[in-house]
């Protein structure tokens, strides 16, 4: 094998490895952003991105649900603020994109309640409280 076939091997390794290292199987629960009815302002429901996300454009802040990240796999704190991720209801296989605009504590997501109700198709999510979701990080 020549160096230039081992450095591109050794390359889509590291590039694999990264990619797998950011998704992941969690609990996601659900929180009232209630962002429609809070004008989509990132400073009025105190969400820690508004730091860096508050003044970008409505269209922006609009596109996608919301949701804390504190999963176990990616970026945190302010490396995760506006990036999105593709959750999957790992019951259903209901899925949605959602965009980071806060962290939490519960080492998973804290789904807006609308996008919570939008992937808990059978319910059983919101009678327990929770939903088992896969998710992993998308461009936006």
């Amino acid at each position: 094998m020549s160096r230039l076939s081992i450095c591109l091997f050794v390359l889509l390794c590291a590039f694999a490895a990264k990619a797998a290292a950011q998704s992941a199987n969690v609990r996601a629960t659900y929180h009232f952003y209630n962002p429609a009815q809070n004008g989509w302002d990132l400073y009025r429901v105190s969400a820690y991105c508004s730091t860096w996300d508050g003044n970008q454009p409505l269209e922006w802040r609009q596109r996608y649900g919301w949701t804390a990240f504190c999963g176990p796999a990616g970026p945190r704190g302010r490396d995760s603020c506006g990036r999105c991720l593709r959750v999957t209801n790992t019951g259903t296989r209901a899925q949605a994109t959602v965009r980071i605009v806060d962290q939490c504590s519960n080492g998973g997501l804290d789904l807006d309640e609308g996008v919570f109700k939008q992937i808990d198709t059978d319910g059983q999510g919101y009678a327990r409280g929770n939903l088992n979701v896969d998710y992993e990080f998308v461009n936006c």
